[in-house]
């Protein structure tokens, strides 16, 4: 796990000052004084140098820890917030550099968003049980796209502004909006 952060960490620097198509595998190699044999079995392409993470369990494990009577959309932004909180100086600079790669670069942009959905695919099937009801799977999908896609939303925000905004609390606000009367001059329609 060590040498696996190590040439991460590498990989986004060099990704940062060079640029994504300007940095080889085995620039990152270099930099982090290992094989490229080596960059490739932790992170077997090169996109996954960016987008390779593990908070899906640590998300999943958060939201399990919550009340299970809890509203469902509190109950997952909360988890979502929780674990972005938890990231410390090294985490924050790491995610910064990524969500700026990732929302840049055409290739990781759309791993960044199919990495989202397989997010909700496993947030799903950890909160549905051995048999689903549909209607209760329904909500759960509803439920867990509208709080990754307003975490979502937050996250380009806080990259847009250099990570100079409180992460945590800019996610709070966007999922405060889920449930949030429209502010003035917008109107819901009416079904």
């Amino acid at each position: 796990m060590k040498t696996q952060r190590a040439i991460q960490e590498h990989a986004m620097r060099l990704f940062t000052e060079r640029g994504y198509d300007a940095t080889t595998v085995a620039d990152i190699a270099a930099a982090a004084e290992v094989s490229s044999m080596t960059v490739f079995r932790h992170f077997p392409t090169k996109e996954d140098l960016v987008m390779a993470d593990e908070y899906d369990p640590v998300i999943i494990d958060a939201i399990r820890a919550r009340p299970a009577d809890e509203p469902l959309l509190r109950r997952i932004g909360a988890a979502l917030v929780e674990t972005t909180a938890d990231h410390d100086v090294a985490d924050r600079a790491i995610l910064l550099a990524r969500l700026r790669l990732g929302l840049s670069v055409p290739a990781l942009r759309e791993r960044m968003w199919d990495g989202q959905y397989r997010s909700q695919c496993r947030i799903v099937e950890a909160l549905r049980g051995e048999s689903p009801d549909p209607d209760v799977e329904f909500e759960l999908w509803v439920a867990t796209g509208a709080c990754l896609a307003a975490v979502s939303a937050a996250l380009i925000r806080w990259a847009e502004h250099d990570g100079e905004e409180d992460l945590p609390g800019l996610m709070t606000t966007a999922l405060d909006l889920l449930t949030a009367t429209p502010p003035s001059g917008i109107t819901r329609r009416q079904p």
